[in-house]
């Protein structure tokens, strides 16, 4: 394996690194209490960058790279508090885009590129462990249609999407994989109902309630009843995408922490130089590094298609739970009770860190899927 960024990837580290310092800042991240809009001026920035073109095909407009490509921006993204939907709707809802039949590719994509369109992956529901197979919303097959019912919880950038990527199930039970459908709907269609809240990290989402929303078997991505694949391959991108970011997130938590400690002074030395100290800023770092290096394998593998590329992934999401709440937690206790305020941005990144965990299971979750079978 060539663990060696590319000048391409390179250059797109670099460029994404240079934007976090100009346009991120603690002061504008902690005033933004209240639910409100996307920044368009920010998410068109992205767009004229041509971020949002990175894994989508050149004959659409875009840059044809993936999940590597993904992986190296959203690291670089990691590292700022800016709040953009880029995983729910490039990697999430571009994921299944890329996946949908030619008509609805050429409708649909140019405008996500270009910043005009916003996506949203219905998934997650109330009282489930998640997993794609526990789906329940129910999809009654009626002629040409399919009638949804039921409700989805904490959908990333449910609140703002023009269109939603709907699991449902319209056969089956609980728990199979067979019977599970993907359906492109309006998300301002007549039956659908969004009560929009905010998450932990800051960032917006939505619960998603369905009344009697009948939706064209035109709409499916896939076949229909045959959606878990599909499902499986787009969520573990955003899953390899999360993980990215919070890899990010991780470096200024202990590169922060470091220099705290070099300034802090108690008993008239800087508290770097107590050993006991160093020893946690040390633990921080190896925990760090085992989870870049865990991104960078469990990427390559999906890429290549190994034959454990399922393990691969479901190894990174437990490692990101993990990893980030002892970094997050070491973060807090050595800036002592300034780590608790609003006033640092340490506070909002261990936040950002234990909402990933939340997201797509949490690593209790994803051990167990480590000794399933696939």
């Amino acid at each position: 394996m060539n663990f060696q960024l590319s000048e391409e990837q390179q250059m797109l580290a670099d460029s994404a690194k240079r934007f976090v310092r100009d346009n991120s800042n603690v002061e504008s991240h902690r005033q933004n209490k209240k639910l409100m809009p996307l920044n368009e001026a920010t998410w068109q920035q992205l767009a004229e960058l041509g971020w949002l073109a990175v894994p989508f095909e050149e004959e659409h407009g875009g840059m044809g790279m993936g999940p590597l490509e993904t992986m190296v921006l959203l690291e670089a993204l990691g590292e700022g508090l800016i709040m953009s939907p880029y995983i729910a709707t490039v990697v999430l809802g571009g994921g299944f885009l890329r996946r949908a039949d030619a008509a609805t590719q050429a409708k649909t994509l140019p405008a996500l590129i270009e910043g005009r369109l916003q996506l949203a992956f219905a998934a997650e529901e109330y009282e489930r462990v998640f997993s794609l197979e526990n789906t329940t919303l129910q999809g009654a097959v009626k002629g040409n249609d399919v009638v949804l019912n039921g409700t989805k919880a904490s959908v990333m950038n449910g609140d703002q999407a023009d269109l939603l990527v709907v699991l449902v199930r319209t056969g089956g039970q609980p728990g199979e994989k067979e019977g599970l459908s993907l359906l492109l709907v309006d998300a301002n269609a007549e039956g659908i109902e969004r009560v929009p809240h905010r998450m932990m990290d800051g960032r917006q989402g939505a619960e998603i309630r369905f009344a009697d929303v009948s939706v064209s078997q035109d709409a499916c991505i896939g076949e229909l009843n045959k959606g878990y694949d599909v499902a499986k391959a787009v969520l573990q991108e955003g899953v390899l995408a999360l993980s990215a970011e919070s890899v990010g997130s991780m470096s200024v938590l202990l590169d922060d922490t470091v220099e705290y400690t070099k300034t802090r002074k108690q008993f008239g030395v800087p508290i770097s130089k107590f050993q006991v100290l160093q020893f946690r800023m040390t633990d921080m770092f190896i925990a760090m590094e085992q989870t870049r290096s865990l991104l960078l394998a469990s990427t390559l593998k999906y890429v290549e298609g190994h034959a454990d590329a399922d393990k691969a992934v479901h190894a990174m999401k437990a490692q990101l739970g993990r990893a980030g709440r002892k970094i997050g937690q070491e973060a807090i206790q050595i800036h002592g009770g300034m780590g608790m305020t609003d006033e640092l941005g340490v506070g909002h990144f261990v936040k950002r860190l234990t909402a990933a965990d939340g997201l797509f299971g949490n690593a209790d979750v994803h051990l167990r899927g480590m000794v399933k079978p696939a």
